[in-house]
């Protein structure tokens, strides 16, 4: 426990913001989940209804993301890596079998 006024004020404020960037990390992490679900769902039986799902779980994703950036709960290389490996990942699924 901290002497100081300052010092206690200050773990007081560090504690709120870690349970604030806690909840917005769980989220993006519970974005990408439902994503990489909605992906498998389609790579096993691909329809146009399908896909718009996995469209709008991205965009979620992307802006859950890009929120969590601008907070700064994630790194904004973080951020970027993270939404390119999920692009990354649709642009596997939706590539023809060649």
């Amino acid at each position: 426990m901290a002497n100081i006024k300052s010092a206690a004020k200050r773990a007081q404020i560090a504690e709120r913001n870690r349970l604030r960037n806690k909840a917005y990390r769980s989220a993006v992490r519970t974005l990408i989940k439902n994503y990489l679900n909605a992906i498998s769902q389609y790579s096993t039986d691909p329809t146009p209804e399908k896909l718009a799902e996995v469209h709008h779980r991205l965009n979620l994703a992307f802006s859950k993301i890009d929120k969590a950036v601008k907070r700064g709960v994630l790194h904004r290389n973080t951020g970027a890596r993270r939404k390119a490996r999920l692009t990354r990942i649709l642009n596997k699924t939706l590539q023809p079998a060649a």
